[in-house]
């Protein structure tokens, strides 16, 4: 959850329990670049995505579907709702066989079933804050040192590598690595399609896939309402009691 990454979908279906809150352990020697730095990089990014419109973006709502391809090729369909205003998020996903609801405060979190990783620190939201304190902008790993990009950590321990277009400096896709359980699972994502709303650039269509070991299981998402900067009031994002 997630342009997004909502792998929690996957985590149902797949009967994945719970996501640890730390990024695996991967030692690989960052490359260098000759073009620019992994944080100038990162700039152009921003500015490839509106710029000073999308770091003052006040909130953000997606509302889409999804077909997810799992186990026995079955294709499951889903549905999507994702708000964000600033640390503050819902995501709620409604599929045939449990729809969950994930809500976080800014402080606090409560989910119904299972407990996702925070949307806010992974894939897209992350080129808001570059540049603030906390959120950390390194060159890839050596494993993906042929493609163009840059690595944002959070201060909560998770990453996204983002892979960028060479012309543009538009966001191509992004790749994270997660341990559930001890077992690392891969999640990458290639964008098909933007929609700027607002001077904001957003990923409206896209592919996601999840290697989790002995399964690969892939989603391919459709937003079709995006609104930026729309009046979201505090209640909404208020922890059930």
């Amino acid at each position: 959850m997630k342009f997004f990454s909502v792998f929690g979908l996957l985590v149902l279906l797949l009967s994945i329990n719970s996501f640890a809150q730390k990024v695996p352990d991967l030692k690989t020697a960052p490359v260098s670049t000759t073009v620019s730095s992994p944080l100038e990089l990162a700039k152009a990014t921003v500015t490839a995505h509106g710029g000073d419109k999308l770091k003052n973006m006040k909130s953000l709502m997606l509302r889409g579907s999804v077909d997810v391809t799992g186990a026995f090729s079955m294709v499951i369909p889903a549905t999507f709702m994702l708000a964000i205003s600033g640390d503050k998020y819902v995501f709620e996903l409604n599929n045939p066989i449990q729809p969950l609801k994930q809500i976080s405060d800014g402080k606090q979190t409560s989910s119904s079933g299972y407990e996702l990783p925070p949307v806010t620190s992974l894939g897209f939201p992350l080129l808001s804050r570059i540049g603030e304190a906390g959120y950390v902008v390194a060159a890839l790993p050596e494993a993906r040192k042929n493609k163009k990009g840059f690595r944002v950590t959070t201060a909560d321990g998770f990453y996204s590598d983002f892979f960028i277009d060479e012309k543009t400096n538009q966001l191509k896709g992004y790749e994270s690595a997660y341990d559930v359980d001890g077992r690392i699972v891969t999640t990458s994502v290639e964008i098909d399609e933007f929609q700027t709303v607002d001077g904001v650039i957003v990923p409206k269509r896209y592919s996601q896939r999840f290697d989790l070991g002995q399964m690969t299981a892939y989603a391919n998402f459709k937003t079709k309402d995006i609104l930026v900067n729309s009046q979201i009031d505090d209640s909404f994002f208020a922890i059930p009691k």
